[in-house]
């Protein structure tokens, strides 16, 4: 099974960003970092800030992020993620790279493992399902 609405384009841009090195990425932390989809902090003495990371790879974050928000209409998980993401009162884009933040993670076991996406094997969808 592949992954939900992303279509031969989308997964091609996105495997055409990963490349063929498994190894390339150590943690789904990583994967993250170099797709854009996670926050910077800055701290400097008593000022803390959370801001949208610039140093990425601005065509992998393109891709992640167009597949989860494609995603979200399909997938009672990802629809999830971004309604409670739109509660808190982030708007389309935040919302839509915290959902591609949480596919990230699902993106890095399989592509590290090898193996397809199998939405009987993901944990979050069938605890939403039951």
């Amino acid at each position: 099974m592949s992954f939900p609405r992303a279509g031969r384009i989308n997964a091609a841009q996105i495997v055409a960003e990963l490349g063929v090195v498994r190894e390339r990425f150590l943690t789904e932390d990583q994967l993250a970092a170099e797709a854009g989809i996670c926050p910077v902090t800055h701290e400097s003495g008593k000022s803390r800030g959370v801001t949208f990371r610039w140093a990425c790879n601005h065509r992998l974050r393109q891709a992640v992020c167009i597949w989860a928000d494609n995603s979200r209409h399909s997938s009672a998980w990802a629809a999830d993620i971004y309604r409670r993401a739109r509660a808190r009162g982030c708007d389309h884009p935040h919302a839509v790279r915290i959902l591609a933040r949480a596919w990230a993670r699902v993106l890095w076991r399989a592509w590290t493992s090898n193996t397809p996406y199998d939405l009987t094997r993901h944990a979050g969808a069938q605890k939403l399902a039951a």
